[in-house]
């Protein structure tokens, strides 16, 4: 028993130095893209530099619904839900697992995310899917601009593995590997990345804290028979053929996340359940960010949830902040069956909606 304690803070003082290293390094990493320096969260000087910002877009309802706060967690949680913020999250599932959840997002954009999950002990493992739905879009180049019946495709695509073990009662421990593809016409890029977290649950007082580290990988870098252009070499004879040049896309960095979340719960009475929660999000390639989040949960069947997201600068976002959502949990004999929605409204376009439907068996 003591070996394992000891395993347990080895592994956690190794992820927070890691988490806490990471987080200078994404401060450098900052400045040296952003060119002026400045602290970490310094609204202007790096947002949009970063590429597979779709990285960044809440896939589930619960999860957005209390203002993106999950990163330590929450007891009834599903672990296929919980993962997306913390893999440790993934060790909340206690046998087989399956979820589905739509996004309709801006601008007609739909999402849809799957996952399946199996526990082994203490050990538990989760596939998941992502996939983004831009429909036919219209295509326009520079010879015919005219919009016309010819459309192209666009896909954007995560696959992850994650890996989760509960280490003692109190600490668990995740890591995700994920596959990211993006796919624009003729072009695609690929790439891989990880995520890794922790949470520690405070003994029998309801305080849950978490701290998650998301999309380190390499470089995103197009390639494809889209960037070959014809062209016609200087001091080239004027009656010779033009020459196929392939042109090199720059590679972007990934959006790269350091996550510091709490969540406390605790018994009204008469089976009503409150929960807190709050989240510090350090983005390296934007403004760093701070969430809370409430939910009240009756009977453990019917939820009602709300949250804030408050960066410095608001204006850099087409969201207005609030999140609303509320959830249905039923136990039909000894399986658990959840359906959760969310909403945020925005500024400019329809607001986004979620719906997400979970099986535990």
């Amino acid at each position: 028993m003591k070996a394992k304690m000891h395993i347990a803070r080895f592994l956690g003082y190794g992820l927070l130095s890691l988490c806490l290293l990471s987080l200078w390094a994404l401060d450098v990493q900052a400045q040296d893209v952003g060119g002026g320096g400045g602290s970490l969260g310094e609204s202007g000087s790096r947002a949009g530099s970063a590429g597979a910002a779709e990285l960044l877009v809440p896939l589930t309802a619960r999860y957005t619904s209390l203002g993106a706060t999950g990163t330590a967690g929450l007891v009834n949680m599903h672990g296929l839900e919980a993962l997306y913020a913390n893999p440790a999250g993934l060790a909340l599932n206690n046998g087989t697992a399956a979820l589905f959840s739509r996004l309709e997002y801006v601008a007609d954009i739909g999402v849809n995310y799957f996952g399946v999950g199996q526990s082994f002990g203490n050990n538990n493992i989760a596939l998941t899917i992502s996939a983004w739905d831009f429909g036919e879009i219209a295509k326009q180049t520079e010879i015919a601009p005219e919009i016309s019946d010819v459309t192209f495709d666009v896909s954007f695509i995560t696959a992850g593995l994650t890996y989760a073990r509960q280490l003692t009662d109190r600490i668990a421990a995740g890591v995700t590997v994920k596959v990211v593809n993006e796919a624009i016409d003729d072009l695609n890029a690929s790439t891989v990345a990880f995520d890794a977290g922790m949470t520690y649950v405070v003994g029998e007082s309801g305080l849950r804290l978490g701290v998650s580290l998301k999309n380190i990988g390499n470089e995103v870098q197009f390639s494809g028979t889209g960037l070959i252009q014809q062209v016609r070499l200087p001091g080239q004879d004027p009656s010779a053929q033009n020459n196929a040049v392939s042109i090199e896309s720059e590679g972007v960095q990934l959006p790269s996340l350091l996550n510091f979340g709490v969540s406390y719960s605790r018994e009204l009475g008469a089976g009503s359940v409150v929960t807190v929660l709050g989240n510090y999000r350090s983005n390296s390639f934007d403004q760093d960010q701070y969430a809370g989040g409430l939910e009240l949960g009756f009977q453990d069947i019917v939820y009602v949830r709300g949250g804030y997201q408050l960066t410095e600068d608001m204006d850099q976002t087409f969201f207005q902040g609030a999140t609303f959502g509320a959830g249905l949990n039923l136990n039909l004999g000894g399986s658990r069956v959840a359906v959760d929605y969310a909403y945020l409204p925005t500024d400019f376009f329809e607001d986004v909606q979620y719906i997400t439907l979970s099986v535990t068996l």
